[in-house]
């Protein structure tokens, strides 16, 4: 059978891959693929993007099932569309979709559901936000309503930072239609963890566990980032934590959907923040699997993918389990220079391993151009690794890295510090 994956980032590669993998699967078309999709066994990149175009393709490939990678189709309506067409599709509807395209439902949701999460309110006023922030006072946070790849959040620690993210989103227009609200809310201290599911309406599946790294530099300093790095298993998510964010968060989630006239499949991410005592409340919602937490995990995942996906779509999802491999994953971004604001591009990528046993090195902001692979975006690949523990996974992830160049990469040196240091303390 083929199947289509939507996507060009690394969570792109690593699904596309692993599905690859399923003996009923002879091909992976991703469109539009990456340098990686381009010259992997098994995947073939599709130079398409426009979603009419995607539906006319599976329908002409006779395409067994597609899987969305990332979340702009999804606000799209894709879902919505390849149903409509009688084709096989995994990942939410547009409405559902909300929970991740805007902040501003997602948080009133959460409300309507009694989903614990931070407090806010929203803006499409300047002045008005303003006035919230002196009242409120610092730190808070500030986040465009819509989709930013990323680049919507930023946690303001002085008045002055603030004030000019709210410029920058409601007046300057830096984001487009994604700044024309702001949700602003109280700032949470803890640790975060990625809870990711599979969901089928009903049942839901956990996937292994995962934190990923989101501002830019060592020690968890400068800008946010889509992600820099990732590991899983998170030791914060203790199994008494786990079964409390399933039955808080996760479950309250399908059930508000279905009381709001909507079913969830597909894949649904908590991004959760932990405070001292335990209590997990929930940071965003999105729609997909995480990127790059998708590397680290899918490279765990011992199950066909592709079955896990039947069952979700047949709502059978109370019927499978998933099988991990009992090692730890840990993928290291690897960026462009100028990234995250100004991402340089064209550069040519050396020192490529072939993929091994322990590592594979993942694709994202890539091209394959004349023979030659270049960078083609802000996060430029994702070398991950495993190891018998999270110290070790981290440093055959970091032996990978030092082997690969392109000119002005950079890279944090620190990914799974958090884990590494639970360790130590426990031992």
């Amino acid at each position: 059978m083929k199947l289509l994956v939507i996507g060009s980032g690394g969570r792109e590669h690593a699904i596309a891959w692993r599905l690859a993998q399923s003996p009923r699967v002879q091909k992976v078309f991703v469109a539009p693929g990456n340098g990686g999709t381009a010259r992997e066994a098994g995947l073939e990149n599709v130079a398409i993007s426009a979603i009419d175009k995607l539906a006319e393709f599976a329908l002409a490939e006779n395409i067994y099932l597609t899987v969305v990678g990332p979340e702009a189709p999804l606000a799209e309506g894709i879902v919505d569309l390849f149903r409509s067409r009688s084709l096989r599709i995994f990942g939410p509807t547009r409405a559902c979709a909300r929970l991740e395209s805007s902040k501003e439902f997602a948080k009133e949701f959460m409300v309507r559901h009694r989903i614990p999460t931070a407090k806010f309110s929203s803006f499409d006023a300047a002045h008005a936000a303003h006035a919230y922030i002196d009242a409120r006072g610092t730190p808070i946070v500030v986040k465009a309503d819509g989709l930013a790849g990323g680049k919507g959040v930023i946690v303001a620690t002085s008045a002055d930072e603030a004030h000019r993210a709210v410029e920058r989103i409601l007046v300057e227009r830096t984001l487009g239609a994604a700044g024309n609200r702001v949700v602003i809310e109280e700032f949470l201290e803890g640790e975060e963890a990625s809870f990711i599911v599979l969901a089928d309406g009903e049942h839901v599946l956990p996937l292994a566990t995962s934190q990923d790294h989101k501002r830019l530099r060592d020690g968890d300093g400068g800008p946010n980032t889509g992600g820099m790095g990732a590991y899983s298993p998170a030791p914060v998510v203790t199994p008494a934590l786990h079964a409390r964010v399933v039955r808080e968060i996760i479950r309250p989630v399908l059930a508000g959907m279905a009381e709001e006239g909507e079913r969830y499949t597909g894949f649904l991410y908590a991004g959760l923040m932990i405070d001292g005592s335990g209590n997990p409340r929930v940071l965003e919602f999105n729609c997909r699997l995480g990127d790059p937490e998708a590397q680290p995990i899918l490279l765990r995942l011992r199950s066909d993918l592709l079955e896990l996906i039947e069952h979700a779509m047949e709502a059978k999802l109370d019927r499978v389990e998933a099988d991990w491999d009992r090692r730890a994953a840990l993928g290291v971004v690897l960026a462009a220079a100028g990234y995250p604001e100004a991402p340089e591009k064209g550069h040519i990528v050396t020192g490529l391993p072939a993929p091994a046993e322990d590592f594979r090195v993942f694709h994202s902001g890539t091209a394959f151009k004349d023979g030659a692979i270049v960078t083609n975006g802000g996060r430029v690949l994702c070398a991950t690794a495993l190891g018998d523990s999270i110290k070790m996974a981290q440093r055959r992830a970091y032996e990978v890295v030092k082997g690969i160049r392109f000119d002005g990469m950079q890279y944090r040196g620190d990914i799974g510090h958090r884990a590494v240091a639970v360790r130590k303390a426990l031992t």
